[in-house]
């Protein structure tokens, strides 16, 4: 009898590509069963999940009770939210034990749940601005706390956030990062999956603990010249003062955005020992994840 996986965010970037590695994957497709919860499944992203043969089911977050029900008869949940649709903490908190509590309630023999550091506790309340790093943080807490069985996951940057400045002189990019800064990053969605897959096949050893996910670490410098050399366009990297970085940003994200950068620079995004645990996460991926210039090469034009 197929086991059920129950995914949520399966219309986006991470939930998209947990779906996409177990469809890819002989084992993990006919040991699991997959249902994709989706706040609509009549929108094309969702008929095109049920064309795959998945089980497409509508639930929202904000209701505990369309949580539950979308939980129920699940073997394995991957739980995920996102802070920059409702931009508050409490909200993202909610949502994220809404589905922890739905799994307890259904049994589940899995909670993977899609997760950050706490970066005030991290950084002793010196970069109090960060509630998408700690809402998340916080939500894996509360899994811990009630004893459900879980493997918290841990995203890297998002190498889509990329973007570089263009003029008639060539590419730029303008962050407040020292140029040697290491950054964890990741393809989120063409890696995630990969990352979800390989803790499904190495459930029994992985239970219990923290996967970091990103193909590796790279500096600003890195990345410039990876731009510069598949683009043939030149590329240079300029870094600016804190609060010159912010006055670059939309209002309501410039703070956050400005101590996301802090966080990498002075605190290397996961915190102590963050490259062990990263190096020891990358051998229990089901493929290579995507490095810097195979996704510099699929994401142009630059």
């Amino acid at each position: 009898m197929s086991k059920l996986l129950t995914v949520f965010g399966a219309t986006g970037n991470q939930g998209g590509s947990v779906i996409k590695s177990i469809l890819a994957n002989p084992q993990l497709s006919s040991e699991y069963k997959l249902r994709a919860i989706t706040r609509d499944p009549s929108k094309p992203s969702g008929k095109a999940l049920a064309d795959k043969g998945v089980e497409v089911v509508k639930a929202d977050l904000k209701d505990e009770d369309s949580v539950k029900k979308a939980v129920e008869g699940s073997t394995v949940v991957f739980g995920v939210t996102n802070y920059w649709e409702l931009f508050s903490k409490d909200a993202e908190v909610q949502q994220g034990k809404n589905i922890a509590d739905a799994c307890k309630e259904a049994g589940v023999s899995l909670l993977i749940w899609s997760s950050i550091p706490h970066a005030t506790k991290m950084t002793d309340g010196k970069l109090p601005h960060l509630p998408h790093f700690d809402s998340k943080a916080e939500v894996g807490e509360y899994i811990r706390e009630q004893d459900i069985p879980a493997v918290l996951f841990h995203a890297g940057c998002f190498m889509s956030n990329i973007s570089v400045q263009k003029s008639d002189e060539g590419n730029s990019i303008v962050w407040n990062l020292n140029p040697d800064t290491k950054m964890p990053l990741f393809d989120a969605a063409n890696d995630t999956g990969k990352f979800v897959a390989g803790i499904l096949l190495n459930q029994s050893e992985l239970l219990g603990k923290d996967i970091y996910g990103a193909s590796g670490w790279y500096t600003p410098t890195d990345i410039v010249n990876t731009i510069q050399e598949v683009s043939g366009k030149k590329t240079t990297y300029q870094q600016v003062p804190d609060e010159t970085f912010q006055s670059f940003l939309p209002e309501a994200i410039a703070e956050e955005l400005k101590e996301t950068f802090m966080l990498m620079q002075d605190y290397a995004y996961y915190g102590p020992g963050g490259d062990k645990i990263l190096e020891e996460s990358l051998k229990y991926t089901d493929g290579k994840p995507t490095t810097l210039k195979e996704y510099i090469q699929k994401s142009g034009p630059w």
